[in-house]
């Protein structure tokens, strides 16, 4: 049965510790009150949100007492994900709802592996659901650190200040900051996700290691679960032109240039060789790494494209892969070496013209 507002606001209200962990992550529990700076999620403490019911008001409601601004937790996720529409609000509380089975007084580390297998999908679905918007994060201060800059179509990417990380069998489990992106179907649908481990000093942007890049100090920064095959990180919806390549700063680098065209992050050169072909695609870019492994993988897709009735172009790097040519060699550089490998009516569609 679909839930009217007032019942999403109630459900949300049940669990209001958990929606303030995740869309008011800058804030700490008090007592019986979660305090903020404001709705948008600020460092700070003149909003509070009631986590129980009491005699001075219901779980779920907030007030901040520097603006006399008011509301409940439909309107928190509204705020801090930036959502205009109403129906994106509802949608974002009913995907949380439907993947968030747990105690709201239950510690935020907690969430992103209980109840559920660690490797399964639904265990992704969960620790996306779990995780934040990208915005102001050391998530996008990280990619900021490699020339990338967010635009349109990056839903996909959120943070998760502790994400759970386990060396081996016989480790303990550790905790690390983690850029967080959804693996999805051709029909939108989570099948897994990708984590990429961050430094903690990244959130002091002096501190940025130009060798480390932001990543963790540990052997395996980044790591995946859930169904990968055939399926990857989009950006944008899918239409006749896409652009496909392994990494996520791979992809995001040539997003830089080309922000209106589709592209996804396979997140391996033997996955994007098994990429799904979208049935409107026509002309594919294959955003190729400049090793052995991303010439093997741009012949096979060659291969299963033309098999397919689908024109496929090779994109190839001036240095290793495309984010050191954005950060190395600089953004005009890399416009001119991308513009001509395009096709020309590509070049007029999607190029982003030089300032």
């Amino acid at each position: 049965m679909m839930l009217r507002s007032h019942d999403l606001a109630r459900c949300l209200a049940d669990r209001a510790e958990t929606v303030c962990c995740i869309y008011l992550s800058n804030g700490r529990r008090q007592g019986n009150y979660w305090l903020v700076g404001d709705v948008r999620n600020t460092l700070g403490r003149s909003m509070f949100v009631r986590l129980k019911d009491t005699a001075k008001g219901a779980a779920g409601k907030w007030t901040d007492a520097a603006t006399g601004e008011h509301g409940d937790l439909l309107d928190v996720i509204r705020e801090s994900c930036g959502l205009v529409d109403f129906a994106d609000v509802v949608e974002e509380a009913r995907t949380f709802l439907s993947l968030t089975h747990l105690a709201p007084d239950r510690p935020k580390h907690e969430y992103a592996v209980a109840s559920v297998s660690s490797g399964s999908s639904d265990a992704a679905r969960r620790l996306f659901a779990m995780s934040q918007p990208i915005a102001g994060t050391l998530a996008e201060t990280y990619l900021r650190g490699r020339g990338i800059t967010i635009g349109h179509g990056a839903g996909c990417l959120r943070f998760h200040r502790r994400c759970y990380y386990r060396p081996s069998a016989l480790d303990r489990t550790q905790t690390w900051p983690a850029m967080v992106a959804a693996v999805t179907d051709l029909g939108g649908k989570i099948t897994g996700v990708h984590r990429t481990y961050l430094a903690p000093s990244l959130f002091n942007p002096d501190d940025f290691d130009p060798i480390q890049l932001g990543k963790a100090p540990i052997d395996t920064p980044r790591r995946a679960m859930g169904d990968l095959l055939g399926h990857a990180v989009r950006f944008g919806i899918a239409e006749d032109v896409i652009a496909a390549g392994e990494g996520i700063e791979t992809v995001l680098s040539l997003q830089q240039i080309l922000p209106n065209m589709p592209m996804l992050a396979a997140l391996s050169a033997a996955h994007l060789a098994a990429i799904l072909f979208p049935p409107s695609l026509r002309r594919l870019y294959i955003a190729r790494d400049n090793d052995p492994a991303g010439n093997s993988v741009s012949d096979s897709l060659i291969e299963r494209a033309d098999a397919a009735g689908i024109d496929a172009i090779v994109l190839s790097p001036t240095l290793g892969d495309f984010n050191e040519d954005l950060r190395i060699l600089g953004i005009d550089a890399f416009r001119a070496n991308i513009r001509v490998q395009l096709v020309p009516h590509d070049v007029a569609r999607f190029l982003e013209p030089s300032a």
